[in-house]
């Protein structure tokens, strides 16, 4: 089954770091194969608390996803939003 690491951001503080991030984190994306299929983007919100940015990223297994989010590359780039943003990440087995 694929695997999908979604990110629910629930504020953003620090815009440039932000960017910085997604540079970083898109490298570690392309590394383990993983294809982003939302990255913000227009929406509404039809229940729950509002949130500026989502993302959803699927790789070709559950455990490739969770590889990525612990390689090296990848927490090179998350440790840039330390302090910076407060989000809700998860990693999902899916079909």
């Amino acid at each position: 089954m694929k695997g999908y690491v979604i990110s629910v951001y629930k504020k953003i503080d620090d815009e440039k770091a932000l960017k910085d991030y997604a540079v970083k984190a898109k490298n570690a994306v392309e590394k383990f194969a993983g294809k982003f299929l939302v990255r913000g983007g227009k929406k509404i919100t039809t229940e729950g608390d509002d949130s500026p940015r989502t993302v959803v990223i699927e790789f070709p297994s559950y455990e490739i996803a969770e590889k990525f989010f612990y390689s090296k590359e990848y927490q090179e780039a998350h440790s840039i939003l330390k302090g910076k943003v407060i989000r809700h990440h998860q990693i999902i087995e899916g079909s």
